[in-house]
């Protein structure tokens, strides 16, 4: 970690008025952290997976990633900004790599067998103080009948983050209610989902990378007339919402895809003006070797050196 903030990330913090020193503090540990440190942009690896779909579903291509200690030396190695993960994660390895790496607490979780769209809150602040992490996350389901349920949750949680100086990453997912299939990762919908993260109070917003289609019918007229064939373009949009770039915004990256289209994302993320990547399955889930050439062209790429 490069100790003089850069002009880049004095600009950043300089966008969270009312935000306290110690929270803008924790920001700056993930911003100035890792290869991407000084530059604005961001590659957080995140390995919440094993909750959301099982160990088996997770792990098993790549049997080395059962062990904690892989994710926290693959993000160490990588040179990346953060490592986020459950609890149990976060604690199976914090005192070999205390102070070498940022970390996000992820405060609630789900698991593939639930009927509703929900998550149960399986972490506190006060887990966060203890394991010295920069910030927590959070995710809410825009959409579902239990939003307002989350919302709350999350006000609470996020104030008492904040009252310690610790920082709060929402991952703002639509799903549930009206919304069908495609809605899920519409332009409009997504754009709404990151507006809702940033009134939530959210200092870094997580949000998935949207396709051109259009879900709302009130928002048909309003879209109308641009050409939204580019990802850069939707990311553009996607950050537009996030109070017009005053809120970071990484973008998640999906299930396991293909080299090239992992490589494009981040470019199309990059020219949309987003703050960079949140990606776990498509690298602990190739070799450690592969993972980690890839985690190299990425932030190569954020830094324009391809």
């Amino acid at each position: 970690m490069t100790s003089t903030i850069t002009p880049q990330i004095k600009t950043i913090l300089d966008k969270y008025e009312a935000t306290s020193s110690a929270v803008k503090a924790n920001l700056a540990r993930i911003l100035m952290q890792g290869k991407l440190g000084g530059t604005g942009k961001l590659v957080i690896l995140p390995v919440d997976q094993g909750f959301e779909h099982g160990p088996a579903r997770s792990f098993s291509v790549n049997p080395a990633a059962y062990d904690p200690h892989y994710h926290y030396q693959l993000a160490i190695d990588a040179g990346l900004s953060a490592y986020a993960a459950p609890l149990g994660m976060l604690e199976a390895g914090a005192d070999t790599f205390a102070g070498q790496i940022p970390t996000i607490l992820k405060c609630n979780s789900s698991n593939s067998w639930a009927t509703s769209i929900d998550q149960a809150v399986t972490a506190t602040v006060a887990d966060a103080v203890r394991l010295g992490s920069a910030a927590i996350g959070f995710t809410i389901y825009p959409g579902a009948d239990q939003f307002f349920d989350l919302v709350e949750e999350i006000r609470e949680l996020s104030e008492e983050a904040k009252s310690v100086g610790i920082a709060t990453v929402i991952w703002s997912y639509p799903r549930g209610g009206e919304l069908t299939k495609d809605g899920e990762l519409a332009l409009d919908v997504g754009a709404y989902a990151a507006h809702m993260a940033a009134l939530l109070g959210a200092h870094i917003i997580k949000t998935k990378l949207p396709t051109a289609h259009i879900e709302q019918k009130e928002c048909k007229s309003l879209y109308a007339g641009t050409d939204w064939s580019k990802q850069a373009d939707r990311v553009k949009h996607v950050v537009q919402s996030s109070f017009a770039g005053r809120r970071i915004n990484v973008f998640s990256g999906g299930a396991s895809k293909g080299e090239d289209a992992v490589f494009q994302d981040a470019r199309d993320i990059r020219d949309g003006g987003g703050n960079g990547s949140i990606i776990g399955r498509n690298t602990f889930q190739r070799p450690r070797d592969e993972a980690l050439a890839m985690l190299d062209r990425i932030i190569r790429i954020y830094k324009n050196e391809e």
